[in-house]
């Protein structure tokens, strides 16, 4: 962590400051920068267009790594359109993301060095100063820094270049980001499963702070089952 002690939702954002990305829960703030609403809109548009799914695969994918639109909002529009789809489109989702956080490490893990200047200087959220926060997150919480960021607002791809730049333990970047997510695209999904499209103002203002939330309840569930069999 930060020497001051910032919270991470916090820190997180007043990285991405300059270039605000619009996520579930604020699309709205995306005004504040034109280049970032036009390609909002963008990715929203294929919600109205044939093949969806695939535009969801690919937005998740390469959101993973460099792509500065999260997949949630293309995700949220298909599922208010096609309820009982609500599943597939997560899976969709979760797939691409999946597959992106690799090609992510894998980049990180394999040429950081070539291309770490366009990163540094084009892609919102990735800084040297945000990778130098990672490093020290991986030193103690390896796993549980990568779900973090693959379940809240935390910028995922921050963590997927660095894994692989730091050397990560591969299984454990693949599992944490499998079931990080997942969760996240499931929930979403099995929200507008369960409600329809009246919960999607639901989302739009809460979601990040649930997100937050499952994760502290996450993590001190595990402690407690540590102390209590400890």
């Amino acid at each position: 962590m930060s020497a001051t002690r910032q919270d991470p939702e916090e820190q997180w954002k007043a990285d991405a400051a300059e270039d605000p990305v619009p996520g579930p829960a604020t699309p709205g703030v995306a005004g504040k920068v034109g280049w970032i609403r036009r390609m909002y809109d963008w990715v929203l548009s294929f919600a109205e267009r044939p093949g969806g799914s695939w535009a969801l695969f690919g937005f998740s994918f390469a959101e993973s790594s460099f792509f500065p639109i999260p997949p949630d909002p293309l995700l949220i529009a298909l599922s208010i359109g096609a309820p009982k789809r609500a599943f597939w489109f997560a899976t969709v989702c979760s797939i691409g993301s999946i597959l992106g956080g690799i090609a992510g490490y894998a980049i990180g893990w394999g040429i950081w060095e070539a291309v770490s200047h366009f990163f540094f200087t084009y892609v919102p959220g990735v800084t040297p100063a945000s990778f130098e926060r990672v490093r020290a997150l991986y030193d103690q919480y390896d796993f549980w820094s990568i779900f973090a960021a693959g379940f809240t607002p935390i910028p995922y791809k921050v963590f997927t270049l660095s894994a692989g730049v730091f050397q990560i333990s591969f299984p454990v970047f693949v599992l944490a980001s499998a079931v990080s997510r997942s969760a996240r695209f499931f929930l979403v999904a099995g929200l507008i499963f369960a409600f329809g499209p009246s919960i999607q103002g639901f989302i739009d203002k809460h979601f990040d702070r649930l997100a937050w939330l499952f994760l502290v309840l996450l993590v001190g569930g595990f402690v407690v089952v540590k102390l209590l069999t400890g």
